[in-house]
């Protein structure tokens, strides 16, 4: 017999003669994902966390085009609030990896919350103006930065190696959830009172940082070696993404993906004004977007165990690209509504199948480091591109900006085709069972 830990610290016997024993027969059984007490803990916090800076997302570039009625400067807070992560990513990765990850996302979402709810006491004081919104913009750019990535190094303390696609997919729910709520909520609450989109963000932080407290899981292996220089820790996060060529061909597709589509928000809501959308209608708008994401959120599991790995994702790129396209042609709210929501149906599948991809087969002293790069390559391009589709709305207009910003989505994918070691990439389920390098 031999000795295993389990996820909550202790250890249990189990045969040593595996070798013996089917495939089916040495997959260990874990509990549902909804009997997780941490994970759901964890899963409810963000749920409300991520509504209500669905909410906000909404309110910023509706509040700054009241003040401002300038496309190109709602483009450019938009452009400050990721700025952060584009300078920080990196830093930030490493630091991750020394830092407690639970009290770095304690400190983090204090400091959302009373970041954004300084602009509702700005509203009614009457003393809000275009730099605060600045400020705050990048603030919270900042403590997004260093908590998406504890939040993501911490995920394979919570849940089981082999329970990641699952947890990945339930963590889309999310964001599924979230995009069909909050925008809604945020067109909503927005025509009550301008101030009141804000507040609910920072009570959503709160709920948040109440969630993660009350988590009993350590959010990383102790570490026992002595932290080398910051900037060496870097270059080995650098190295090892460098040296996996699937991993570093994704950072490169996620980037050809997501860099024409970062500005969306701002795009979409021209478009509604266009068709003489109210705040109400614009976040029904939003809202559809959300129920397709759900659709795909639903689908995510089932294909994950239906399709290898590159299948899933060659095919999620072609689908995200082309149906970009169909909010270009579309004549009134109704028919932009429906593309809306059809296009949404591939994000969960997309950012699933690459986010187990990541958990999987990081090591977790480089969960940080590695992510960080990642993330830095796939989405540190976000304030040119926010800058890029206010400037591209203001000087050709929206629909010939939607055509214009499908062109990388349409080359990359046919890239991604192509790509042998990707096609090659055995599924989630495959790698999962697989010894930790």
């Amino acid at each position: 017999m031999t000795q295993v830990h389990n996820q909550s610290g202790g250890t249990e016997e189990v045969a040593s003669s595996t070798q013996a024993q089917p495939e089916a027969a040495r997959t260990r059984r874990y509990p549902s994902l909804w009997r997780n007490r941490d994970f759901m803990l964890l899963w409810n916090g963000q749920l409300l966390s991520n509504v209500g800076s669905q909410v906000s997302l909404l309110a910023f570039p509706l509040l700054v085009l009241a003040i401002t009625r300038s496309p190109a400067q709602a483009g450019l807070v938009g452009a400050l609030r990721s700025l952060p992560f584009a300078l920080l990513c990196l830093p930030a990765g490493a630091l991750i990896d020394r830092w407690d990850r639970k009290k770095v996302m304690l400190i983090c979402d204090t400091g959302r919350a009373l970041a954004l709810g300084s602009i509702p006491v700005a509203l009614w004081l009457g003393r809000l103006g275009i730099l605060q919104l600045c400020l705050v913009a990048l603030v919270e750019g900042t403590l997004m930065t260093f908590f998406s990535l504890a939040e993501i190094a911490c995920l394979p303390h919570v849940v089981p190696k082999e329970q990641i696609p699952a947890a990945s997919a339930q963590n889309q729910a999310i964001d599924s959830a979230s995009w069909t709520i909050g925008p809604f909520l945020g067109g909503l609450l927005f025509g009550l009172g301008n101030a009141i989109p804000f507040l609910t963000d920072a009570i959503s932080y709160v709920c948040s940082v109440l969630g993660i407290f009350f988590m009993r899981t350590r959010f990383q292996e102790e570490r026992a070696e002595t932290p080398l220089k910051i900037w060496h820790e870097i270059g080995e996060g650098i190295l090892w993404l460098w040296h996996e060529r699937v991993l570093r061909f994704l950072a490169l597709l996620t980037l050809g993906l997501i860099f024409p589509t970062i500005g969306f928000t701002l795009l979409l809501i021209i478009l509604a004004q266009n068709l003489h959308a109210s705040p109400l209608a614009i976040g029904i708008l939003f809202a559809s977007g959300g129920i397709g994401s759900i659709a795909g959120a639903f689908l995510t599991n089932p294909l994950q165990k239906r399709f290898t790995f590159g299948q899933l994702t060659i095919g999620s790129a072609w689908i995200w690209a082309i149906s970009w396209l169909a909010l270009a042609i579309a004549p009134n709210l109704w028919v932009l509504g429906i593309a809306n929501g059809v296009s949404f149906i591939i994000v969960p599948i997309y950012i699933s199948v690459q986010f187990s991809y990541r958990l999987i087969i990081i090591p977790d002293h480089l969960q940080g480091r590695v992510q960080s790069v990642f993330r830095l390559l796939s989405f540190g391009s976000q304030p040119l591109s926010f800058v890029l589709t206010g400037f591209l709305i203001q000087w050709i207009g929206p629909v010939a900006t939607v055509i214009v910003l499908f062109v990388p989505q349409g080359i990359i994918a046919l890239i991604a085709t192509f790509y042998r070691p990707l096609r090659e990439t055995p599924s989630l389920s495959e790698l999962g069972r697989k010894e930790p390098v």
